[in-house]
């Protein structure tokens, strides 16, 4: 029979086909089928090769969705962040024009995380540099009151916290981190995203965003050999951790298998529970968030937040977990406000086995305000030395206040000089020793001085709202006790004003003063934002302040001080106080 020519075309076409299917079977790994190696692609997991190690710690997702999507992973620039810090850097401000969480009708969030944000992929998994941390002590696990590393050796973490990375996102780039490991000497990143302050994560935040900040933040002490805390940031608004329970279970669930194959991520599921927040009820939360991390990475390192601010670290000794290895416990301290009696506390739980992580300290007062404690902070390095103690101290900020490292007037986001770094900066950096003069190597960011991301442009840190500057200080006395309120700047925030306000409460008598009370008065109706140290209510004009269980006494001759954030239409005026 002859052939037309369409014909002759048809049968090259199909051999031609039938050849390439051949091809691709003889090339398909043994065991693995093209739709199973689509899903590792899509669901972000490490391709293994025929004998079940990873294929050169390439994670391949990163790639293929780049090229899908045109996205660059691990950028600096986090401009698009959905949170930025208030013009004055005191506080958080939500940017609710790039808000992209959907809340229902009662204010809360309605959302499971699948259905609100895109897949973030991390960057290719790096090999650490030869002589960074992680590249000499590897994985660490948990033994005695501390971490041991790969060897078996005690191990200390060393490290930074950042303040919330929706409010500073700036400082979350690889050229800070990098100052603080060659320069400061720390080895590991803690990342405090918070979940319900101020357009949290469960409070309106953008998902995305944040966990976009997180994966940079890891991918960037990853590739510098520095360990990293993933740090979901309970405090006054969710005081309980179960509150947003459901946001953390599959946010820890993204996050576990995200960074399973990596030795250098650790898990802290809840800050600072508060408010009353029993043991039991924190027991409980980590027993349903503890197995869902270890699901995905069975010798993952948790640490888990005990009672009181995560003070009350004898009381978990005394009902500890059970039944998992590498968990941990978190103790926080402000050397200034927290003394003796809870290192004591700390030195009882270590008798009793439990193993302790302090993840955020201050050698402040707990309102992050007042003066450094120098003498104090001394004291604790050395207790937790002792004992093998890990610890980062809080804040990697400009923030105006006391606990911060950066000099508020400074807007570098890395390369920081001493001059550079505020009072507890300096000193933290002497703590370190790492015997490298601060702005001395070079480092420096892409985006150098002038990342205003979130950040004041007046580098004098004075905030440019002329209705809320702030004002001279106001006192009142009663008979053995002066209460003074300080107006520390305002900025304007969506459609009204914010002001934040540092009270101080002295006792002058000669006798202790046990449970006082303090009202603020202003000069119109105030919303109350953000609190600390205090019980706080708000009713119209007035704001009532009562203590906590740390400071329900103050010593004939001692202050304590107490902090909080308004927010107003219009202008309120100067504050009155009185005291009961």
């Amino acid at each position: 029979m002859k052939l037309s020519k369409k014909m002759i075309a048809g049968i090259v076409t199909a051999a031609a086909l039938l050849i390439g299917i051949i091809g691709l079977l003889v090339m398909m790994p043994k065991g693995q089928d093209s739709k199973e190696e689509q899903v590792a692609v899509n669901s972000g997991e490490t391709l293994q090769d025929a004998s079940g190690t990873d294929a050169d710690e390439t994670v391949l997702q990163g790639q293929a969705a780049d090229a899908a999507s045109g996205q660059s992973n691990g950028s600096d620039d986090t401009s698009g962040s959905a949170e930025t810090a208030d013009p004055n850097g005191t506080a958080g401000q939500e940017n609710t024009s790039e808000q992209v969480a959907v809340m229902d009708q009662n204010g809360t969030d309605g959302q499971t995380v699948s259905d609100q944000t895109m897949e973030i992929t991390p960057a290719q998994t790096p090999v650490s540099a030869t002589g960074t941390p992680v590249a000499i002590h590897g994985k660490l696990s948990v033994r005695g009151s501390g971490l041991v590393d790969k060897n078996g050796n005690e191990f200390q973490i060393q490290g930074v916290s950042t303040h919330g990375i929706a409010w500073f996102p700036e400082y979350v780039n690889k050229a800070a981190f990098q100052t603080i490991r060659d320069e400061w000497g720390a080895n590991c990143i803690r990342l405090a995203m918070y979940s319900a302050e101020y357009g949290g994560y469960c409070t309106g935040g953008s998902q995305s965003e944040l966990k976009q900040l997180v994966n940079d933040g890891v991918s960037y002490a990853t590739e510098l050999g520095m360990y990293v805390i993933i740090d979901w940031h309970i405090m006054n608004q969710d005081g309980d951790p179960n509150t947003h329970k459901r946001e953390a279970l599959a946010f820890f669930e993204e996050m576990s298998a995200k960074y399973a194959d990596y030795d250098n991520v650790i898990y802290e599921i809840c800050n600072e529970p508060n408010g009353g927040t029993q043991w039991s009820s924190i027991k409980s939360y980590a027993l349903e968030v503890i197995p869902v991390i270890k699901a995905n990475n069975p010798d993952a390192i948790i640490i888990v937040g005990t009672p009181n601010w995560s003070q009350d670290v004898d009381v978990a000794a005394n009902d500890p977990i059970t039944g998992y290895s590498n968990i941990m416990y978190t103790i926080h301290f402000y050397a200034d406000t927290h003394r003796d009696s809870l290192r004591q506390k700390m030195q009882t739980a270590i008798d009793k086995g439990l193993a302790l992580f302090c993840t955020e300290f201050g050698i402040c007062d707990a309102s992050g305000s007042g003066a450094n404690n120098i003498t104090e902070g001394n004291k604790w390095i050395s207790a937790m030395d002792s004992n093998n103690i890990s610890y980062c101290i809080w804040n990697l900020s400009n923030k105006a206040e006391t606990s911060s490292l950066i000099q508020s007037g400074c807007n570098k986001t890395s390369g920081w000089t001493t001059n550079e770094l505020t009072e507890a900066g300096k000193w933290y950096v002497g703590i370190l020793d790492s015997g490298v003069t601060p702005g001395s190597t070079g480092i420096s960011s892409d985006t150098g001085n002038n990342n205003n991301n979130g950040n004041n442009n007046n580098n004098n840190g004075n905030n440019n709202n002329n209705n809320n500057s702030s004002t001279p200080a106001v006192t009142a006395s009663s008979a053995n006790t002066q209460v003074t309120i300080a107006n520390s700047g305002g900025w304007s925030s969506g459609n009204g004003n914010c002001s934040q306000y540092t009270v101080t409460i002295k006792n002058t008598g000669s006798t202790a003063v046990n449970n006082w009370k303090v009202t603020v008065s202003f000069g119109g109706n105030v919303t109350l934002d953000q609190s600390w140290s205090g019980s706080f209510s708000a009713n119209g004009s007035s704001v009532t302040i009562t203590p906590v269980d740390f400071n329900s006494e103050i010593a004939a001759g001692q202050s304590v001080e107490v902090g909080f954030i308004i927010s107003y239409s219009g202008n309120v005026g100067t504050p009155t106080v009185s005291i009961d």
